[in-house]
């Protein structure tokens, strides 16, 4: 890898240090950085500063507001100077590409580059931003050499690794790990509050690098915490902070259902006076809150209380955000995921317990999980405290509350019968806080373990990769263990690849001296497990379609295809299984099947899974061929597609499924399905039909929320224009289209995406006529004056002629639907496909545009239905 050159590009980026800048001077630079923005280096950063300026390894484990992102840009200019790459890494892309902005701004843009799984900005660039699975499979593939001809990771590096306590997460930790175990020329910056016992790690690192390593660990905080163990309600409690300046206060749950339930309890409480509920009027002007949560959302804000959890709109999260950071919400009720990439300056953490369900059971939070909360609370720089509160479990607040009562009469306390914790749940005490408050986070766990992409990666690297793999395993941080599960997967998995003739083994008297007995036969894409690892097979399960079905038809099946390589979204999926389970109840029990052979064929019912068969059987081909796809799964399912053949807008999907505190979750994955059918669909596949669709779904997911495409097409795009490097205006125009306050276009702006939608709409309405869904027509379109009735009474002469109305493929053909616009209003009419092929019957609609665009969703009003 050649040495990167910087560029100094101006006074405003002192830190753009040349290389060949002396130590000494890179760290007076650095301290006159720190000084022109008001800040006086702590002890600890000026310890870490110099330790890394002297080429060792740094762990800083300090906690939360004690200013380690300030040694990270330290660590930077260190590099800088003495001609070395620095990579940034972090556990999350939000995070990556926020410090990419920052860094930016501070080194200059031409200095700093961005590699993500979607997209890569300035990729040649000194200082790099990526997730830490990017840096870790470019260390597997050997692509971290001093030299363009070198087959090691010998390059002069400096990895600052942030969040660092990720290392030890189940499923990702493995890709914190490698770099360790493969990076001998690099000097690692680990920054976390919560890292417990780290002296194995910096000796291994010391072992493998021959650099020292500095522990700096046990810094006071800039703001301390006080612990208290509460017995009163907690309503009472936090009454009791807010009336004691103890504000804003984060209110931690450990389900999304809890914290909302929360917040809305505590709208009895008098949370903020009048001029702030006026302020806060004021800050939400121009916001926009759809129905739903949003109403909810928007209530509660007005009142000083809000709510944050993963679930959420990424812009109703960043609203509430923006609105502690301006002081105007005095409580937050969220959940345990404060936490990485999250700004909220809070005063006091309260929790509502010590017990979570992690997926698998009920278990006491870890002492790091705890420390990573509570270490949230006290503002640096504004507070002299910060206070932490654990509340009782309820039980035990009743019972205080019932001796408190009884006073110091024996006989009352003797009478009262004490509440018990409920049955099943797991169980804290004082002393459960008392252990977490003084316990040290525990010592990280090595998460690693053997994958294709893993193999697949020192395969294609130079040298030989029998030799590569077996170090990598045995030196991995895991425990030793007589029999190595590791080695068993590494040798099945090759064992695999060979079977599918992907690998050749040549015996070693074949082979000449200092070549490999083992090669890659096959090229493997560089990306091909850093996106989406089943994109390759959705892009070859595309050719399995029938290019002879109909238009529109085939353009569904094209998204099923994509939908099946997508993730999630799970609350969706398990609330279509259980309506497709309640309608099946009904037509068993019409059917008169007793109540055990209802409840065997009920397990046999799932949501809605277009395309199974075929998917999963090209699934098992593809696999014996492409070995490496069996560490994913796929998963045929039905929300897009479902969104389009009824014609559902992304609140009716909501409402109907009842996600609404889900919502985030559903954007994310119609996101991750729009970006997928940009990326994988090729040329010759995207049919207008299929162009309507991505369009159509695009504007579906920037009118609920633009923050998830603006990031991503503001990036994307700068990859696109500034290949060699963006300057500092581009950056800060990208930046704003990210960070800003959403501003969609108007609904109707797209035609060929309104287009899409009202067919969507109109269809929506031939599919319930045709199951005689009256109900569901009158919930509809009930307040237009078509209530089940009038549907009813209005299609009884078709029944009485045709036996059936069609809604396969040839029924959707766009030549039965017809748009006369006039104005700001659009004539529709939807002709039915009936058996006879007349299409003599006809409902029409009128869309008005204006109404479109205040909803930010199509608005039809029913006019007629009947023959020509």
């Amino acid at each position: 890898m050649p040495h990167p050159t910087t560029t100094s590009l101006s006074p405003a980026h002192p830190l753009a240090l040349a290389a060949g800048t002396s130590p000494d001077d890179a760290y007076g630079a650095f301290e006159a950085y720190a000084a022109t923005r008001g800040l006086t280096l702590y002890p600890h950063q000026e310890e870490a500063a110099l330790a890394i300026l002297g080429g060792e390894h740094v762990v800083l484990a300090t906690p939360t507001g004690s200013g380690k992102s300030l040694v990270a840009i330290a660590a930077h200019a260190a590099a800088l100077a003495r001609g070395a790459r620095t990579f940034y890494t972090a556990p999350v892309k939000a995070l990556v590409s926020e410090k990419f902005f920052d860094l930016a701004a501070v080194f200059g843009a031409a200095n700093v580059g961005m590699v993500t799984g979607d997209v890569a900005i300035n990729p040649g660039a000194p200082i790099i931003c990526c997730t830490a699975e990017i840096l870790s499979a470019q260390t597997l593939r050997g692509q971290l050499g001093a030299t363009p001809a070198s087959t090691e990771n010998d390059a002069d590096l400096v990895v600052v690794a942030d969040e660092f306590h990720f290392y030890a997460d189940p499923q990702r930790g493995a890709a914190w790990q490698i770099p360790l175990l493969d990076l001998p020329g690099a000097q690692f910056v680990l920054l976390s509050a919560t890292l417990g016992d780290m002296s194995a790690i910096t000796t291994d690192l010391t072992r493998r690098t021959g650099r020292e390593s500095q522990l700096i660990t046990n810094t006071e905080r800039p703001v301390p915490l006080t612990f208290s163990y509460s017995l009163e309600p907690l309503t009472e409690v936090i009454t009791e902070l807010l009336t004691t300046h103890r504000a804003p206060v984060y209110v931690v749950h450990f389900t999304q259902a809890a914290a909302l339930e929360r917040a809305q309890a505590l709208t009895s409480v008098p949370v903020t006076t009048k001029p702030q509920r006026e302020a806060i009027a004021q800050a939400l002007a121009g916001e926009r809150f759809a129905g739903g949560f949003g109403t909810t959302l928007s209530r509660l804000l007005r009142l000083g209380i809000g709510v944050h959890h993963a679930g959420m709109l990424p812009r109703y999260r960043r609203l509430v955000e923006r609105l502690v950071q301006a002081g105007h919400l005095r409580v937050v009720c969220g959940t345990d995921t404060l936490g990485v990439g999250v700004n909220m300056p809070i005063r006091t953490v309260v929790f509502t317990g010590l017990t979570k369900y992690d997926g698998v059971r009920q278990r006491h939070l870890s002492a790091r999980e705890f420390h990573q909360i509570a270490g949230r609370a006290g503002r640096a720089g504004f507070d002299t405290m910060g206070d932490v509160v654990v509340q009782a479990p309820e039980h035990v607040v009743e019972n205080a509350k019932a001796l408190a009562k009884a006073g110091d009469d024996e006989r009352k306390r003797r009478k009262i019968v004490r509440k018990k914790a409920p049955e099943g749940q797991v169980n804290w005490t004082d002393k459960t806080f008392e252990r977490l408050r003084d316990s040290e986070p525990e010592a990280l766990t090595s998460q690693f373990h053997v994958t294709h992409a893993m193999v697949l990666g020192i395969l294609a690297r130079p040298g030989d990769p029998v030799q590569r793999l077996t170090d990598l395993v045995l030196g991995s941080h895991e425990p030793d263990r007589p029999a190595d599960p590791h080695l068993r997967r590494a040798v099945g998995i090759y064992r695999s690849l060979r079977s599918a003739g992907l690998v050749q083994h040549t015996p070693r008297q074949y082979v000449r001296e200092g070549e490999p007995t083992v090669t890659l036969e096959a090229d493997m894409p560089d990306d091909f497990a850093l996106n989406s690892p089943l994109s390759p097979f959705a892009l070859a399960s595309l050719e399995l379609l029938d290019p002879e079905k109909e238009p529109f038809a085939l353009a569904l099946d094209v998204v099923s295809v994509i939908e099946a390589t997508t993730p999630g979204p799970r609350p969706v999926l398990m609330a279509q299984q259980h309506a497709s389970r309640g309608e099946a109840i009904g037509q068993m029990k019409a059917d008169g099947l007793e109540y055990e052979e209802r409840m065997e064929l009920l397990e046999e019912i799932t949501y809605p899974q277009p395309l199974a068969e075929l998917l999963e059987g090209a699934m098992a081909i593809y696999a014996k061929a492409n070995p490496w796809v069996t560490d994913s799964e796929i998963q045929p399912k039905s929300v897009v597609r479902e969104m389009i053949e009824t014609g559902m807008t992304f609140s009716e999907l909501v409402s109907r499924y009842q996600v609404a505190r889900s919502e985030g979750v559903v954007l994310r994955y119609l996101t991750d399905v729009y970006r997928s059918m940009r990326q994988i669909i090729p040329a010759e596949r995207r049919s207008s039909e299929v162009e309507d669709v991505v369009t159509w779904l695009g504007e579906v997911v920037r009118q609920v929320d633009s923050s998830l495409l603006s990031e991503w097409e503001a990036l994307a795009g700068a990859e696109t224009d500034a290949a060699d490097g963006l300057t500092d205006d581009e950056v800060a125009a990208a930046e704003r289209r990210f960070g800003d306050s959403e501003a969609p276009p108007p609904f109707t702006a797209n035609e060929r995406a309104l287009r899409t939608a009202v067919r969507g709409a109109a269809f929506r309405r031939v599919e319930l006529l045709a199951r005689d869904r009256y109900a569901d027509l009158g919930a509809l379109d009930g307040d237009d004056g078509w209530d089940p009735q009038r549907w009813a009474d209005a299609i009884a002469p078709y029944w009485q002629e045709y036996d059936e109305i069609a809604t396969d493929g040839a029924a959707r053909s766009a030549s039965l639907l017809l748009v006369e616009p006039e104005g700001r209003t659009w004539h529709v009419t939807q002709i039915l496909d009936d058996p006879a092929g007349d299409h003599d019957w006809r409902l029409q609609l009128d869309v008005d545009l204006d109404a479109c665009d205040a909803a930010s969703e199509v608005v039809v009003r029913i006019v007629s239905l009947g023959p020509a």
